[in-house]
């Protein structure tokens, strides 16, 4: 996780994130992930978001996300998504995947991803790559179905945030 927040260019499209993102990582764009076009293939920003949701949600909450077939019998499940792409990313750039939540309900959060290439020139604000935002549910997986969230893991996200989730 990285301290400082990307600067980006000025936001151009109402679907732009701005602000400041509660956690951030890089991430190296491996040859896997392009395809014939020479560029991340569109598939692949969900799994950007996927790793930036489970490091953000171990960061929030201290520890890594239960895994079900590990014994973890309450985690998450993916929801929704919603991908918006901006500018082409390739083989060798190294992304930072921005997370924060925006809302927690019942038994459902709400997070926002911003994917930024920072520029290599010192001072250059970075170029927006895409953004997103996901739907999380927390999930009992021994009575398949969702469950509110517990007091304490919404405490952890208002204060990993620095703010009320919850209305």
């Amino acid at each position: 996780m990285t301290s400082r927040p990307a600067r980006i260019e000025a936001v151009h499209d109402p679907r732009d994130l701005s602000g400041d993102f509660a956690h951030r990582i890089e991430v190296p764009v491996r040859l896997a992930d392009t395809d014939a076009f020479a560029h991340v293939n569109n598939a692949t920003y969900l799994t950007y978001f996927e790793i930036g949701r489970l490091e953000y949600l171990a960061a929030a909450a201290g520890d890594p996300v239960p895994i079900p077939t590990l014994g973890g019998r309450r985690s998450y499940i993916l929801a929704e998504a919603r991908v918006t792409f901006r500018s082409q990313a390739a083989y060798g750039e190294t992304l930072t995947i921005e997370t924060r939540v925006t809302r927690v309900g019942r038994t459902s959060l709400t997070m926002e991803h911003r994917i930024t290439r920072p520029d290599p020139a010192a001072g250059n604000p970075a170029r927006l790559v895409a953004v997103g935002e996901t739907v999380l549910v927390r999930f009992d997986y021994d009575q398949q179905g969702p469950v509110p969230f517990e007091d304490e893991l919404v405490a952890a996200f208002e204060r990993f945030e620095g703010r009320r989730l919850r209305s």
